[in-house]
């Protein structure tokens, strides 16, 4: 049983959790106050600002683009809080693509997201991060285990690009796949979701079939995450050699990690 901390009422920030209290391989436990996720934090009210600063972070990991900054604009100001933006591509990235998610009609978005197309997509993305962004997740990873923690990471919505970065974190702890999966599909809760944007006021544009063409893209889905752990073990043949020859990992960097992170 996941046992996390007293979770907040964060106004201005979406998909708040700590991960503590995940189960590791090995009989330990992720500690608790010491990794959190979430969503972005650019309109975190006051409030939900002196909670995070109440935290006693030491960095926060930004995996937001430049297209994310300028959309919803940059993390709030913590005192003593080091800022990290290391951009990892968005799943459903693409300019236009995004367009036609906001300002698209019916017929638009049956042909870029029908008949499993958004699945497809956001599946797709997982595994092309995780074979692509070995770089970005290696140097989260070293900073975690060196002097980063506490720590925060999130993206846009805290699911996808975030949810990559704390299952590969995870699966460096050594905390099974099926719990990792558990925590990921928090992000389905109704508090959590990200709140889809549509540009028009019309009725069509939130129509119940518009919104199930959009479902995939805004939802946590086990099959995501799973097509990154088949692509890590397609690869690499394994979590060992993914974390030792696809992050670069050392042994004694492992063991840091888990000194750091686990109870």
């Amino acid at each position: 049983m996941t046992q996390h901390i007293q979770e907040p009422e964060l106004a201005g920030v979406r998909n708040f959790r700590d991960v503590g209290g995940l189960p590791t391989s090995d009989g330990r436990r992720v500690a608790t106050g010491l990794l959190f996720r979430s969503g972005h934090l650019a309109h975190a009210t006051e409030t939900d600002a002196e909670f995070l600063a109440s935290l006693g972070l030491h960095t926060i990991f930004d995996f937001r683009n430049g297209a994310d900054h300028a959309l919803e604009g940059p993390d709030v100001e913590l005192p003593g809080v080091r800022n990290v933006n290391i951009p990892l591509s968005d799943p459903a990235d693409g300019r236009e693509f995004w367009r036609l998610v906001r300002d698209g009609d019916l017929d638009q978005l049956r042909s870029i997201l029908g008949d499993g197309k958004a699945a497809a997509r956001m599946a797709n993305s997982y595994r092309g991060i995780i074979r692509t962004r070995t770089a970005e997740h290696s140097r989260v990873v070293h900073a975690l285990a060196e002097d980063s923690v506490p720590a925060l990471m999130h993206c846009a919505a805290g699911k996808d690009r975030a949810g990559l970065s704390v299952a590969v974190t995870l699966l460096a702890l050594g905390v099974e796949r099926e719990a990792i999966v558990a925590d990921y599909l928090e992000s389905n809760a109704p508090h959590r979701r990200y709140r889809v944007r549509r540009s028009s006021a019309s009725a069509e544009a939130r129509s119940p079939e518009v919104m199930e063409l959009l479902a995939p893209l805004f939802d946590a889905r086990a099959e995501y995450l799973i097509a990154a752990f088949d692509t890590i073990d397609d690869v690499w043949g394994g979590v060992e050699r993914y974390l030792a020859e696809g992050l670069g990992l050392a042994p004694g960097t492992l063991d840091r990690l888990r000194d750091r992170l686990l109870v």
